[in-house]
């Protein structure tokens, strides 16, 4: 299942790993009743979208981030799960921890995906193509699923090898092959090249990688802006950049694709109110504090709006996070319908580090900490309803209140 190895020098060994139909690989790991049937990963309100379609879907046309509505009608008999994504991430935890004892140079780009530098370690698993074969089994030995893995000497060729022969693929490209493998590539295969892009680059006659390869790099500066030096180099296969392991998450996030279109600052704020308080679970449970809160909302015309600011001392309360984040809302132009109303914290830190100037106000701030921990422990004992804001009670009325102890 691979190109056969060259003796040639390996200046670098760089893996990328990349699990198979993540979400859906999980739950039909967990529900044997679903194995061999088509699965989509997601919501089932108006405007959902695919997270992930199992293999068993992709034959009709199903893809990642597609409209629900529109995967339904392309594969009617496919079945709808909703998305369980502390299990995913504790699946994930595993599957790095078995990257980790290949190499301490691991950097994850998702739950499901990483690179590894392996560079100068055939002594300890052999040549490339054994490395891979060691991983793919290490991966599924810790958790039975299939994991598919390119090594190449740079981490852009490596991942395009990692796709090249999904599901359970294994695919080495030795440097002196890197060119026989990119060469006949469609434009599509560069890495950072969208729909938009890859349709200018067929507009400008471009259509496999040796065509932009072979295109005059100054031609494709004026015609591309700073994105042709980019895909001159990658479709040469130059990529220097190295692997930088670090298993911390950048931002913890949460957003709702709204079933109906929202209008000002009232019908935004109890959506805002609740993904303040996941993400403040979600921090909780990490053991982290954020330095910075971002809101995030979508209008009905796919505009991205983003505001962001820093926190004071960091935090990890649903509370602080939704009062700043009302702050935030004075930015935006909240007479537009919008569509999308998401949350994240960033600037993450270990929550039990020290935090300079916590002298005053710490009292209250523990209080904070004391109360959280609580609704944690009672909502971890009897589930999500069991302690709610009465502002989310007010907005659902009397014919949408849950029975509280039941999730």
């Amino acid at each position: 299942m691979s190109r056969s190895t060259s003796p040639g020098r390996w200046s670098r060994i760089i893996v990328h790993a990349d699990m198979d139909a993540f979400y859906a690989a999980v739950e039909q790991l967990d529900r044997p009743e679903l194995r061999g049937k088509p699965l989509l990963i997601g919501g089932t309100g108006p405007r959902s979208v695919v997270a992930t379609a199992s293999y068993e879907a992709r034959p009709f046309g199903v893809g990642s981030a597609m409209p629900m509505g529109l995967a339904l009608r392309k594969c009617p008999q496919a079945i709808v799960v909703p998305p369980r994504l502390a299990r995913y991430a504790e699946v994930s935890d595993r599957i790095m921890s078995v990257f980790a004892t290949f190499s301490p140079l691991v950097e994850a780009l998702s739950l499901d995906e990483a690179f590894l530098d392996l560079t100068g370690a055939e002594g300890l698993f052999g040549p490339p193509e054994e490395m891979a074969r060691r991983i793919k089994g290490a991966v599924r030995e810790a958790t039975g699923l299939t994991v598919s893995v390119g090594v190449a000497p740079n981490k852009y060729v490596a991942k395009v090898a990692s796709d090249i022969r999904k599901p359970d693929g294994l695919c080495v490209v030795p440097p002196d092959g890197v060119r026989a493998f990119l060469d006949p590539l469609p434009v599509s295969r560069l890495w950072g090249v969208g729909k938009h892009g890859e349709e200018r680059l067929q507009d400008m006659g471009l259509r496999t990688l040796a065509d932009v390869a072979a295109a005059d790099p100054a031609w494709l500066e004026r015609r591309l802006g700073s994105m042709g030096p980019h895909v001159h180099a990658l479709a040469q296969g130059i990529d220097p950049r190295p692997v930088v392991p670090d298993r911390e998450a950048k931002s913890i996030g949460s957003e709702v694709t709204l079933d109906d279109d929202v209008v000002g600052r009232a019908a935004i704020t109890p959506h805002l109110l609740r993904e303040a308080d996941r993400v403040g679970r979600r921090l909780r449970r990490a053991g982290l504090r954020a330095g910075g809160v971002r809101v995030k909302l979508k209008t009905t015309k796919f505009q991205l709006l983003t505001r962001q600011t820093a926190l004071h001392p960091p935090t990890s309360s649903g509370d602080v996070l939704y009062r700043e984040a009302l702050r935030l809302l004075d930015a935006f132009d909240l007479g537009v319908p919008m569509r999308l109303v998401g949350l994240a914290a960033y600037d993450l830190a270990d929550a039990a580090a020290p935090v300079q100037g916590e002298l005053f106000g710490q009292e209250g701030r523990e209080r904070q900490q004391r109360l959280d921990q609580a609704v944690d422990a009672l909502r971890s004992r009897f589930g999500k309803a069991a302690v709610r804001r009465g502002s989310e009670i007010e907005d659902e009325g009397p014919e949408r209140q849950p029975d509280r102890m039941r999730d």
